[in-house]
């Protein structure tokens, strides 16, 4: 679904990603992981045209995106939950929905969007609660919930997601992965970025560790999780028996 080949990319003369390689394949959840600095967000805004690369080739569904405008690369099935939420705190749930619904308003496809609602309402119940309740007054766990809805009321194919559990307490953690395999079974392939590696890598089928904008590892989860250095480095300590 997604391939990446020998991808560069930056901040102007600033260089971040060298020579990035990695694959998705449908019905995936595939996670990146590494420190803070590494490269991981940089990786996600070039797939989603934020960010344009300055080498390499990004081909989504066998079409080359690398230079596409955000909003088609969006209509063909890509969609982002960013770092840090980014919900319209001053706008109602349901209005934050309904803007990730601009595509499909776009293509005419209106008498869907109350489907998709009741779809977003279902996997999300507490928004369904929420729905009239002004975004930046939701805690931190709903607000990320409302940001994984609005990227799915686009129809994605491929949904990424950018530290998804980052400054939430760890009940709220746990019901965020939860939600994130609940995606993936009902169709959705995922682009998982976590630092926290343990707990991304018990629900992906496969990951990548990216050091200094280099990928320096890659393998099946469970390959990942037993890997010594992976442990030193991502997962805090040794597991036991390793």
């Amino acid at each position: 679904m997604l391939r990446i080949r020998n991808l560069d990319a930056g901040y102007g003369t600033l260089t971040v990603l060298r020579r990035v390689s990695i694959h998705v394949k449908p019905g995936e959840i595939v996670t990146i992981i590494g420190a803070n600095g590494a490269g991981k967000t940089t990786l996600l805004k070039t797939v989603t045209g934020l960010l344009r690369a300055q080498a390499g080739e990004i081909l989504f569904n066998g079409q080359d995106i690398g230079r596409m405008p955000i909003e088609r690369i969006v209509m063909n099935g890509c969609s982002l939950v960013p770092e840090g939420r980014q919900v319209f705190p001053a706008m109602p749930v349901r209005e934050n929905l309904l803007l990730g619904a601009y595509v499909q308003f776009k293509r005419g496809n209106k008498h869907d969007v109350e489907k998709d609602l009741d779809h977003a309402y279902t996997l999300f119940p507490v928004l369904r609660q929420r729905e009239h309740q002004l975004a930046g007054t939701l805690s931190g766990g709903e607000q990320q919930m409302l940001a994984m809805a609005r990227a799915l009321m686009a129809r994605p194919k491929l949904i990424m997601l950018d530290e998804p559990s980052m400054g939430l307490a760890p009940l709220m953690v746990k019901e965020i992965f939860n939600i994130i395999v609940r995606i993936r079974e009902q169709g959705n392939t995922v682009l998982l970025v976590e630092q926290n590696a343990r707990s991304a890598l018990k629900i992906a089928n496969r990951g990548y560790v990216l050091e200094t904008g280099r990928i320096i590892l890659e393998g099946d989860s469970e390959d990942l999780l037993a890997n010594r250095d992976v442990q030193r480095a991502y997962l805090g300590r040794e597991q036991e028996g390793n």
